[in-house]
């Protein structure tokens, strides 16, 4: 059975990690109408989606709301009800919301054509220009705070050292 989740006024939505650097995983977070889901992502698809709502946002007027600082945390536990695949993203004029549509990694036959795409997860969320701003920054600085670049040759350096190419 599919799981599915369609929230029209959210409470939260935000992302972050759980892990040390060069071992984060990503999460999604969505808390509305009583309920709180999470989505296990790749640090890409959080960034592609900061990405989006930048570029929608910078086309409208600025936000009025904005989520309160340090709300921006993930909640725990963070139980993943499915891991992220496609995403749909747009902008709704007639509600002034930002529309997402997460939907959950499926299987895919050797042509890489979806087997039994109705069973697959969705999740679809309305958020406010505010949250989706609030969410642009918070994937910002979560993928900024993970492993530094090496001044060297470029590559993350890990927490317990670096075997950098550049230095025989």
């Amino acid at each position: 059975m599919s799981i599915f989740h369609e929230f029209d006024d959210v409470d939260k939505f935000t992302v972050g990690t759980v892990g040390r650097p060069g071992d984060r995983t990503f999460f999604l977070q969505i808390r509305a109408e009583g309920s709180r889901i999470a989505l296990k992502c790749e640090k890409q698809q959080a960034a592609a989606i900061a990405q989006y709502l930048d570029k929608v946002l910078a086309d409208l007027p600025p936000a009025e709301d904005r989520p309160i600082a340090g709300a921006m945390e993930l909640t725990a536990p963070v139980e993943p009800v499915f891991v992220l695949g496609p995403i749909g993203l747009g902008y709704d004029r007639s509600n002034d919301k930002v529309l997402l549509q997460l939907e959950e990694v499926g299987e895919v036959d050797e042509n890489g054509e979806p087997v039994d795409d109705e069973n697959r997860g969705h999740v679809r969320i309305y958020i406010t220009r505010g949250q989706a701003a609030a969410f642009a920054k918070q994937a910002s600085n979560v993928i900024e705070s993970g492993r530094a670049e090496c001044t060297w040759c470029g590559n993350p350096m890990d927490p317990d050292g670096h075997a950098c190419p550049r230095m025989n």
